[in-house]
């Protein structure tokens, strides 16, 4: 009798989005690609991210008839950290700097991304070799009892932490064991040198961490619920699978994950060696080049935000333009300019079928008013947070954060002075307060090419939106459709602009925005001028994200080149999230504090050895053993590994002279799964 074959092991891919959560079901049988099974949405729950998740995963399950039991992997792409970055949100954290001075916050952004969280300044570090200056901790120990009431995490960073992470590993000690509080300590995160921009990127990690926690936390509760018992992992920034576990203590690892998993998915669906790859969803528009089937990276650090951070990822371009962008108007203008962007507002479309009445009602009466006003058509509801992420906040924020409650409130009616609008920016930039606005999501329900939400609110919105006056005091559109098409078209026209601007600046090119502008500006224009410009793409462009279709529409011609976009784009990053592998490093440095003496840096350990050979040796070993350590707690037990060593060295009077060594060990394979 013969054996029935074993069926092929299931893989549920998941992407929790700023808008939308999608689930995928992805089988390895069925070809060379493997088969989409089943794929569904759901409206991301900010508030309780276990409520989209699970909307979107059961929909799947029941599309596909599939025993929860018979998969054996999920792995997760997020754009939270990504949209929380360029929105700039994120818990309160203390940055502790050790062996620094005031003056280096002025550095790398550092003082622009810390804002109003505090800031402890420690003696200490150590020089270039790894020698000690002198700790002191007391500063930070009698700061603690008033910080861990105000923050929910800690940053540490000391002057040459990655030579010698002695005074990290004390300070980071200290705070757990009087705060219990989380630490991100700097020298886990980067092996580079370049003390404030680690510190920045230590500094968004911690702020991070509360965040990613919580959709870890929540996809495992939804998984263990639904008796599915299979690794969890979760999508890093250049492409790479770690477990969920490991992304929960480097949550800033995972900026541009879903972007990430988005070229992952478009190289799979597509088969594309090279292309533009362009995705678009409710936050932002993220834009990577594919070169020969594998996605650039940007060995100086992911810029996200504006910030350029020490996170190795896809060489991804984040733009504040998407669906869900804020619609505004040129300021001071005879004849203003639509901008969208780069904050997300709550579409009102969306606000409308969740909260109905609530707030249909209040567009109404300001629609009845003579005039409009300057906050027509904005609402603003609290998100739902836990309330202890509204810890640390001021009189005025604490005093306007009680009156925005779980259902829409007007702004015209909330807020009575100009202070109260900064106010609530603030509130906004914690994660605590939505604000819903007219949005382009909202001009394509008013077209009929989005009907997922609530038409009339859009219409609504658009009602007021073109009522609005321009420099010479009249109507800016003479209806709701000729607003919405203005906006729709910027969109588009914008689309052209961020990707021609990713490519000038891949290229090299100095000004790459000012160019993309004035030539997209030219190609729409009737009277192009005198200097006839045009450009072209040398690679087709892949538009990735649910609204891809729609907006994307009219990009080729903008381009200079095809736009493809795939049958499955709406749920590329959760297809590429399951196609990925597990990819960790380790690094090691190797210097010669004085002549005949070579130290070792590697991982928390600080080494010497009297021989160049013996300290290389020793330096390869230890990252082998380091690599293997992490590739097994980032998910795979069958990790091929690769060391590459690259030395600087001098020759003086024909004879050679050892300056330093780095070491790399690469560890990469694919994920376990469950049996």
């Amino acid at each position: 009798m013969t054996a029935k074959p074993k069926p092929s092991p299931l893989f549920l891919g998941i992407d929790t989005g700023g808008t939308y959560t999608d689930a995928v079901l992805w089988s390895e049988a069925g070809g060379p690609n493997g088969k989409v099974l089943a794929k569904a949405k759901a409206l991301t729950t900010r508030h309780d991210l276990a409520v989209g998740i699970s909307g979107a995963v059961d929909a799947v399950l029941e599309m596909a008839g599939t025993d929860p039991a018979a998969i054996k992997l999920v792995s997760m792409s997020t754009t939270l950290a990504t949209n929380a970055l360029v929105e700039g949100q994120g818990g309160r954290v203390a940055l502790v700097m050790i062996g620094f001075a005031e003056g280096d916050l002025a550095r790398d952004g550092l003082k622009a991304a810390l804002g109003t969280d505090p800031v402890v300044f420690c003696p200490g570090g150590h020089d270039v070799h790894g020698n000690a200056a002198k700790l002191d901790l007391s500063g930070l120990e009698a700061a603690l009892p008033e910080l861990e009431k105000s923050v929910s995490g800690f940053a540490v960073c000391a002057y040459f932490a990655t030579r010698n992470p002695a005074h990290e590993l004390s300070a980071r000690n200290l705070i757990r064991d009087r705060t219990g509080l989380p630490v991100t300590a700097s020298h886990e995160l980067s092996a580079k040198l370049g003390g404030p921009r680690r510190a920045l990127t230590t500094l968004l990690n911690a702020r991070l961490i509360s965040m990613i926690d919580r959709l870890v936390a929540a996809t495992e509760g939804f998984l263990a619920a639904r008796n599915i018992a299979a690794p969890l992992m979760v999508v890093r920034g250049d492409g790479a699978l770690v477990s969920a576990a490991f992304a929960r203590q480097r949550p800033i690892e995972t900026i541009l994950s879903g972007p990430a998993a988005s070229l992952v998915g478009a190289r799979h669906m597509t088969g594309l060696d090279d292309a533009v790859v362009s995705d678009i969803g409710g936050t932002t528009t993220d834009v990577a080049v594919l070169d020969k089937g594998r996605p650039r990276l940007d060995p100086e650090g992911a810029t996200v935000g504006g910030f350029r951070t020490m996170v190795e990822a896809v060489a991804m371009r984040a733009f504040g333009l998407g669906g869900d962008s804020e619609v505004a108007l040129e300021d001071g203008a005879l004849n203003p300019r639509i901008l969208l962007g780069p904050r997300r507002l709550v579409p009102l479309a969306l606000a409308g079928l969740m909260h109905g009445e609530a707030v249909t009602s209040e567009l109404e009466r300001q629609l009845r008013a003579p005039n409009p006003g300057r906050m027509d058509g904005r609402l603003a509801v609290r998100t739902g947070v836990p309330e202890r992420l509204a810890a640390g906040l001021t009189g005025a924020e604490a005093k306007l954060y009680e009156l925005i409650g779980a259902v829409p409130q007007a702004l015209d009616r909330l807020l009575t002075s100009n202070a109260q609008n900064a106010t609530l920016n603030r509130l906004v930039s914690r994660g605590l307060v939505h604000v819903a606005g007219f949005t382009p999501s909202d001009a394509a329900h008013v077209l009929g090419r989005q009907a997922n939400w609530d038409a009339a609110a859009a219409r609504l919105g658009a009602e007021l939106f073109a009522r609005r006056r321009d420099g010479r005091g009249q109507f800016i559109a003479a209806s709701p459709e000729a607003i919405s098409e203005r906006v729709l078209t910027a969109l588009t026209r914008l689309s052209a602009e961020v990707i021609l601007e990713t490519a000038f600046a891949e290229d090299g090119l100095d000004g790459a925005a000012t160019v993309a502008h004035a030539l997209v500006q030219r190609a729409v224009d009737a009277h192009p001028g005198i200097a006839r410009l045009s450009v072209a793409l040398d690679r087709p462009v892949i538009g990735l994200g649910a609204s891809a279709p729609l907006h994307y529409a009219g990009l080729a011609e903008l381009v200079g080149n095809r736009c493809v976009v795939p049958e499955d784009t709406d749920v590329a990053n959760a297809l590429g999230a399951v196609v990925g592998q597990v990819r960790v490093s380790a690094e090691a440095r190797v210097s010669q504090p004085k002549e005949g003496l070579f130290r070792v840096a590697s991982g928390e350990s600080v080494r010497d050895f009297n021989d160049e050979a013996a300290a290389i040796a020793a330096a390869e070993k230890d990252v082998r053993a380091i690599a293997a350590g992490r590739a097994k707690d980032a998910g795979t037990d069958n990790a091929e590994i690769e060391i590459a060593s690259e030395f600087r060295v001098s020759t003086v009077e024909g004879q050679r002279m050892f300056i330093e060594a780095h070491v790399v060990a690469v560890a990469s394979g694919r994920p376990r799964i469950a049996v």
